[in-house]
Formats: C-alpha cells, sequence, structure tokens
C-alpha cells in the first residue's frame, strides 16, 4: 500500500512503488477500488501486460463492473490466447450473463492447460464441475 501511505502522508524518500503487487494485495483485502487503482498504475508502467490486465478484470468483476470485466479478458485473449485464467474469468461471467454456450469453449481452454499451485485444485475441479454440467457429463467431481 505503498501508493496510499505516499499519497496521505508515507515516508519520503521511499522506494520505488510496486503497484502490481499493491493491488493485488488490496484485492485480497476486499479493497476493490483502491487495488482498481494500484493495477492502473501498474498497467501504466506495463502498457497491455495480459498479467496485470487479468488482476484488472477480476476488480470489475468484484464491484459489479462486469461488463468491463469481460471486455478486458476478451482483451487478454487477443494478446495471449492460451491466457487460462481470463478463460476462466470470462466463462463465469458469461454463465452469470446467461451465455453457457459461450462459456464452454472458454471452460475447455483453461482446462486444457490447467494451472497448478495454491488454491489451483479448487478452481480447476470447479472448472470441471461445471463443464460437465452444462455439457451433461457425469459431474461427480464435485
Amino acid at each position: 500500500m505503498s501508493f496510499w501511505k505516499h499519497l496521505f502522508g508515507g515516508r519520503r524518500g521511499q522506494s520505488r512503488v510496486d503497484y502490481y503487487e499493491e493491488g493485488v494485495e488490496l484485492l485480497g483485502e476486499g479493497k476493490f477500488h483502491e487495488a482498481l487503482t494500484s493495477l492502473r498504475l501498474a498497467l501504466k508502467e506495463k502498457p497491455g501486460d495480459p498479467v496485470i490486465l487479468q488482476q484488472i478484470a477480476i476488480a470489475y468483476t468484484r464491484i459489479g463492473m462486469t461488463d468491463e470485466a469481460a471486455k478486458t479478458y476478451r482483451h487478454v485473449l487477443q494478446k495471449d490466447p492460451k491466457a487460462v485464467g481470463a478463460h476462466y474469468g470470462l466463462a463465469f461471467l458469461l454463465l452469470r450473463s446467461g451465455h453457457p454456450d459461450e462459456a464452454i469453449p472458454h471452460l475447455r481452454a483453461f482446462l486444457a492447460d490447467p494451472p497448478a499451485g495454491p488454491g489451483a485444485a479448487e478452481h480447476v475441479a470447479h472448472a470441471r464441475a461445471t463443464l460437465a454440467q452444462l455439457t451433461g457429463e457425469d459431474h461427480e467431481q464435485r
């Protein structure tokens, strides 16, 4: 939260702010509007960065700007068609907006190269179960 400390009277001579890390931290704390500000600043430093754009889409989703989130995920996928996080996020936005047929290819793309690491298993299982439900396959993996 270096940006916010600096803005509201933080120490002088502070080292360079990592706006991306700050934005991710703020997302984790539920401070979505503040996170969006930090992530936009990070994007100014690295224009078009798909990782930053995905975090911005998450922030948009959390504050209810789902149309902006979907646009951002689509922008990421134009830059990097294999961005699994964008496929996952867009799939669930499409489901919520009543477009299950459009969500299916995004769930399949996500599951074609699923992420590994902390917390990934839960998202992979959720995507598998959702895809199975949408396609009528057995979905006892829940």
